[in-house]
């Protein structure tokens, strides 16, 4: 294995490529994404996310995850750019800085690359658009078992940086699929994949629903809700009883009561 350990100048073509993917065309049109921060970069690693590149700051490794993820990349034969801090924070996101960015290249979100399992655990979701809930509902899709998370909206970026921060990182483990909700709906049906879909209006309560066997989760935005293509008699529609002044949870909140529900009725994997 061989590895490259260069200083980086701000002035970098490099650096100035990389900064580029902060813009949404940029990363579509290079197929890549920022990741930034320590577990962030060891979960893309874990899951076995192919990382074209890293920039590293020394001097801004403050946490134990961030070490073990340049140790990690230092041992692979993934190019790792030492830099200045002048250079580093052209690079870095936001306002975070553990003094590593991976650049990863970003998985096919196509819904013909999702392999399913006999009995799928999958969450739809609609015009939901905040890379935060986004990341949340990864997160909570991850730590209860899900088999997929499919965006219903093209417009969606699932992957970008915030998304992969708000998730922790688990957007590299959890599949994740974008289309239209016609085609989404669609490709459930000719699975066999039964809908159940989050209304406040819905009769049933969410506790009296039955989540086992095939089922795709349906969240929509708390402005807007679910559009028509998620409503008919072979869709369940159920409701989070809401005891306050609000109609509704965050859409992530109501995806983590979902889907744990659906994690209990369905039993330990």
């Amino acid at each position: 294995m061989m590895r490259l350990m260069e200083i980086v100048r701000p002035s970098d073509a490099r650096v100035r490529a990389a900064a580029e993917l902060r813009d949404r065309q940029a990363r579509d049109r290079a197929g890549l994404t920022l990741v930034d921060g320590g577990r962030e970069v060891l979960r893309a690693l874990e899951a076995g996310a192919v990382v074209d590149s890293a920039f590293v700051c020394r001097s801004r490794l403050r946490t134990a995850e961030a070490r073990l993820a340049v140790d990690r990349l230092t041992g692979s034969d993934v190019v790792v750019h030492e830099c200045s801090v002048a250079a580093f924070e052209k690079v870095a996101y936001g306002d975070r800085d553990e003094g590593i960015v991976a650049i990863v290249r970003m998985p096919p979100v196509g819904l013909s690359d999702l392999r399913l399992p006999r009995i799928p655990l999958v969450v739809v979701t609609e015009d939901v658009e905040k890379p935060g809930n986004i990341g949340a509902i990864l997160r909570s899709a991850d730590g209860a078992g899900a088999d997929a998370v499919v965006a219903a909206d093209e417009r969606t970026d699932l992957f970008h940086p915030n998304v992969i921060r708000a998730s922790l990182g688990t957007v590299f483990r959890v599949p994740v699929a974008r289309a239209a909700s016609g085609d989404v709906r669609r490709w459930l049906e000719e699975r066999g994949i039964r809908i159940v879909a989050a209304q406040v209006d819905a009769p049933t309560s969410y506790s009296d629903a039955d989540l086992c066997g095939p089922i795709a989760l349906v969240l929509g935005s708390e402005a807007a809700g679910l559009s028509d293509a998620w409503r008919g008699d072979s869709v369940t529609a159920v409701r989070l009883p809401m005891l306050g002044l609000s109609d509704s949870l965050n859409v992530s909140a109501t995806a983590a009561v979902l889907l744990y529900e659906a994690r209990r009725q369905r039993g330990m994997p």
